[in-house]
């Protein structure tokens, strides 16, 4: 498929990709409406956005540059020291600009 990139399609994709975006969110919340959160599900819930936040983390640590390895241990860190998400997004954001900008 070839979509021709003038200012027009652009816009024409971020409003479809849009528009699917918000689809998603509120039929998942539509859809949750109707199931009872049993300890059982709750657990699953919380399994899976770890599950898929190491699944994007795994492959930039293993084949990312040293700013985002940088970034990946020094947030990892963080956390476990701090146990608070925000100041360690922050502390990777400084780390990889940090070896970036040296090496």
């Amino acid at each position: 498929m070839i979509i021709e990139t003038t200012t027009a399609s652009t816009l024409a994709l971020i409003a479809v990709i849009t528009a699917v975006t918000i689809v998603t969110r509120f039929g998942g919340v539509f859809l949750m409406s109707f199931v009872t959160i049993s300890p059982r599900i709750e657990s699953f819930i919380n399994t899976m956005a770890s599950s898929v936040l190491i699944a994007i983390i795994v492959p930039m640590a293993v084949s990312g540059d040293a700013g985002a390895v940088a970034a990946l241990l020094v947030t990892a860190g963080t956390m476990l020291a701090l146990r608070k998400p925000l100041p360690a997004i922050a502390a990777g954001i400084a780390a990889a600009g940090i070896v970036r900008l040296l090496i």
